[in-house]
């Protein structure tokens, strides 16, 4: 009997489940340096409102305990914290996005409620019914397997916790979607060996983006996972949408 090797995507190419991971950290640890300079080129510095209006969706309370997911560089995390989260873990498969983190956060002292956590999102090494929020920005597509990502988030939080996701997601208007794919595919990756000296980590993104499921089709996968009222905000007309759902 022939042995069947399972596949998957890595931007538009094919390849094997089992080597997607290690394809994916070398686009991440390949940019780490200079990933947050490319996302304020890339987006003309609007990443920053998307990312605003994400945590302006929590819902801040005493002693909230927060787990953000593929947030290497910190830039969730920060947030939250300044808006009054009571700790913040920052969990990321790729150990050279956590560490520009850590070393961002000891610039700014805040390593006083924050932890850095290698783990994989499909994996997390972290107890059942532990955390009140898990934010995941700009991250989920990049995995091997959404629902495994979304069954980890739904075990990890409390009951009444909140899954929150900011990606990247499908235009609604056609004539801004044909901009925004020329923008994508011939901008971009320009932009990419200009600023970070490597155009191929950033066509690989602009692929991935077009291989995410669009907003229905996302909030369906995060009801299957178990999560409740969920719903989604498209922010750009739809170039990124903030999902969200509840553990009851």
């Amino acid at each position: 009997m022939k042995n069947f090797m399972k596949t998957t995507h890595f931007g538009f190419r094919t390849v094997s489940e089992e080597e997607k991971p290690s394809l994916v950290r070398e686009v991440f640890s390949g940019v780490a340096t200079r990933y947050d300079m490319m996302n304020d080129a890339m987006s003309l510095g609007v990443h920053r409102w998307w990312k605003h209006e994400f945590v302006a969706q929590v819902d801040m309370r005493p002693g909230l305990r927060c787990l953000d997911v593929a947030g290497g560089t910190g830039d969730i995390a920060f947030r939250l914290l300044k808006k009054g989260a009571a700790h913040v873990t920052v969990a990321d498969i790729n150990q050279e996005m956590l560490k520009e983190g850590q070393a961002r956060a000891d610039d700014a002292n805040i390593l006083r409620n924050i932890e850095f956590l290698c783990a994989d999102a499909e994996n997390l090494p972290i107890e059942d019914n532990s955390y009140n929020l898990y934010t995941i920005a700009f991250g989920i597509r990049n995995v091997t397997h959404i629902d495994k990502v979304l069954q980890e988030a739904f075990r990890v939080l409390a009951p009444g916790g909140r899954f929150l996701c900011l990606e990247f997601s499908q235009v609604k208007n056609p004539t801004l979607a044909k901009a925004y794919d020329a923008y994508s595919f011939k901008v971009i990756p320009k932009l990419g060996k200009l600023i970070a000296g490597n155009a191929e980590p950033y066509q690989y993104l602009v692929e991935s983006i077009r291989q995410f499921p669009p907003q229905d089709a996302f909030a369906a996968m995060i009801r299957e996972a178990g999560f409740e009222q969920v719903r989604y905000t498209n922010l750009a007309g739809g170039a990124v949408a903030i999902h969200s759902g509840y553990k009851i």
